[in-house]
């Protein structure tokens, strides 16, 4: 009796092992290189169940005569998200009612023409998930530790690898973020995104986010069939301000899966995906404070004094 006990906790512990070296020598993907995703704004949506907020403005296709406008406005266009206007879907039922209200707001300041401030526009750090803004990334692999290079603004992100996050957790401008394989995926788990800071938003619409904020991101190599649908979502939703850069590209395509949730702000977790193609160089694009106005080709009105202090 105790010989077979014996045996079968041998055969266990040797099963085991066998998994374990099995799992660590087998093939880690490369995602190395430069990744390029041009779209505003840039999620895709998700193809059923809940998904990031959307813009309520929008581009393109003209409505029928005598049709109300979308956010409220004359009737125009309902076709992808107008970049110019951006106006937060503040009905969406992820959005817990103090949330609506700040995305509202912000809404309603885009409709009577005001650039509303962002960490973009502003040259502020970009936080967990506004980064994804900057459309161009570098993809640094090692052994211990994964290196995202954005092109805008010299923007870095540090993901240890086959760690955890420490407690307690000092906030920071990009959040703790530790990652690891599994199998053909590369998994980056985010907390900690720093929410004492000016333009705490998650997107272009002014959502907010809070300590609750938790990202999770899922990304794969990917062939063409596996994205399409994907890219369909792009182009319906999306303004591809480089053209349609996806569509004839048939190499590999690295496609992020996100999970967003934010007990604070939103009523459910949502997902939602951005697929990258390869492009040759990560351009650099420098952000300084000042008083032009690039988005509307004007000086800010700066205080003057009528005669000097001195």
């Amino acid at each position: 009796m105790y010989r077979r006990r014996n045996f079968l906790l041998f055969a266990a512990v040797v099963t085991a092992a066998s998994m374990q070296a099995s799992a660590q020598t087998s093939p880690i993907p490369d995602f190395s290189g430069v990744w390029n995703h041009p779209a505003f704004p840039w999620f895709e949506p998700p193809a059923a169940g809940p998904g990031p907020i959307t813009n309520l403005s929008r581009w393109a296709e003209q409505r029928p005569a005598g049709a109300a406008g979308s956010a409220g406005l004359p009737a125009g266009t309902v076709g992808i998200s107008d970049y110019d206007q951006l106006v937060g879907d503040y009905n969406s039922p992820i959005l817990q009612p103090w949330a609506a209200a700040v995305v509202k707001r912000f809404g309603e300041m885009s409709i009577a023409g005001t650039t509303f401030p962002n960490p973009s526009n502003q040259c502020w750090p970009h936080p967990i998930p506004f980064i994804f803004k900057q459309f161009t990334m570098q993809m640094i692999q090692q052994k211990d530790r994964i290196t995202m290079l954005y092109s805008g603004d010299h923007e870095v992100r540090r993901v240890r690898m086959n760690g955890s996050h420490p407690s307690p957790l000092k906030p920071s401008w990009y959040g703790d973020s530790v990652g690891h394989y599994e199998g053909d995926a590369l998994v980056i788990d985010t907390v900690g995104v720093k929410t004492d800071r000016p333009y705490a938003m998650q997107d272009l619409f002014g959502t907010p986010y809070t300590n609750k904020l938790h990202v999770v991101e899922r990304y794969r190599l990917r062939e063409y069939d596996d994205v399409k649908d994907a890219l369909e979502r792009n182009k319906k939703e999306n303004w591809l301000f480089n053209g349609d850069v996806f569509s004839n590209h048939r190499g590999k395509f690295l496609q992020v899966q996100v999970t967003i949730e934010d007990e604070g702000v939103f009523t459910t977790p949502w997902t939602a995906t951005m697929t990258y193609v390869p492009t040759d160089q990560l351009n650099e694009g420098v952000c300084a404070e000042n008083p032009h106005e690039y988005y509307s080709n004007k000086d800010t009105d700066v205080p003057k004094a009528d005669k000097p202090d001195f």
